[in-house]
């Protein structure tokens, strides 16, 4: 298949649908063959812009077409497990929205399938595909910032309210993709506190603690209830320190040589604590819609056949988490185990 069009069919054209559309329709190589959403206006927003895709509110018109040979699935997540395993069932590769789907044991069937089936299954985390992502591994392979002390993002704004999945499903899969992305591993353990103000049973605002090994630990701030939007990233290591600042127009990443080091005072015969303050590094990046760049990864391994960077395993993973982080915001905050599979 390599060098082949792949021919995809897409369900759902919500907001981030029509963005994955129009990436995977203007991609060299891909054909769009069809797309359906179930809301009419949405289909009368989006046909005409795309006279050559066949559009439909039914979607065996995607699942059931044999020519179409992947499937891209941007629903609300309660559907997510029943249209990729339709779609795995039917032979055709799948990538899936974040969150992968809202229960363990569905992640564990869908990856069952596609593994069966020799069907590529590729979750959205979209972080993983950003150049300044790509930049911060290799900060942290090279052991560019030393031994990883913390790390803490804020995802905020004042924006779209769900009323389906809280923030902590809605927003926090970035920064747990990202982080166990660069990190390399899995934690093992997290807790949660959120509260929910605007809707009853849905938190507006979570705040996510986690520990790894090596006494790294992690936090995440989520919230659609805020007055500014921030989409950050701290990393502070033994030797330097980097910011990650995705709202930024340009100079996303601020790489400090800063940290504190301990010295021999040769008039005590002690130790003591310093400071030390260096360069302040702004790197060049490459300009390029990490969307794009994932959707490109996407059809590369549907020619190649090869297993994608964000597969049914690493959805399953920030899964595990977030279900861990869903139950310790029900018993208000208890930390909760991970399982070392995690």
């Amino acid at each position: 298949m390599n060098g082949a069009v792949v021919k995809i069919g897409q369900i759902g054209l919500g907001a981030w649908g029509r963005n994955l559309l129009r990436n995977f329709h203007n991609l060299p190589g891909c054909e769009v063959k069809s797309a359906c959403d179930l809301e009419p206006e949405t289909l009368e927003r989006v046909a005409p812009s795309y006279p050559n895709i066949q559009f439909s509110s039914e979607e065996g018109k995607v699942l059931q077409d044999p020519e179409i040979g992947a499937v891209v699935i941007a629903t609300p997540p309660d559907s997510h497990y029943r249209f990729a395993r339709e779609a795995l069932l039917s032979g055709k590769d799948v990538f899936v929205e974040k969150p992968f789907v809202l229960d363990i044991k569905e992640g564990e069937e869908l990856i069952r399938l596609a593994e069966e089936g020799g069907r590529i299954l590729m979750v959205g985390h979209i972080m993983e595909y950003h150049p300044a992502s790509l930049r911060l591994k290799e900060y942290l392979d090279k052991g560019e910032l030393g031994r990883i002390y913390y790390l803490y993002a804020s995802r905020v704004n004042l924006g779209k309210v769900r009323d389906i999945e809280n923030a902590l499903w809605s927003f926090a899969p970035h920064d747990l993709s990202l982080m166990m992305f660069l990190l390399d591993k899995a934690p093992l353990s997290v807790s949660a506190t959120g509260a929910c103000y605007l809707q009853p049973g849905v938190e507006d605002v979570v705040f996510v603690s986690l520990t790894f090994e090596d006494q790294i630990m992690a936090h995440i701030h989520v919230s659609w209830l805020d007055p500014h939007k921030s989409r950050r990233l701290t990393i502070v290591g033994s030797r330097k320190m980097v910011v990650f600042d995705d709202a930024a127009s340009s100079e996303k990443i601020w790489l400090y040589d800063k940290g504190v080091e301990s010295q021999l005072d040769y008039n005590t015969y002690g130790e003591y604590l310093s400071l030390r303050t260096g360069d302040i590094i702004i790197p060049k990046l490459e300009s390029v819609e990490p969307l794009k760049t994932e959707c490109q990864h996407f059809l590369d391994c549907v020619r190649e056949r090869k297993k994608p960077r964000s597969d049914g395993l690493d959805g399953l993973r920030v899964l595990r988490v977030l279900d861990a982080a869903q139950e310790s915001l029900k018993r208000g905050g208890v930390p909760v185990k991970l399982s070392v599979k995690s």
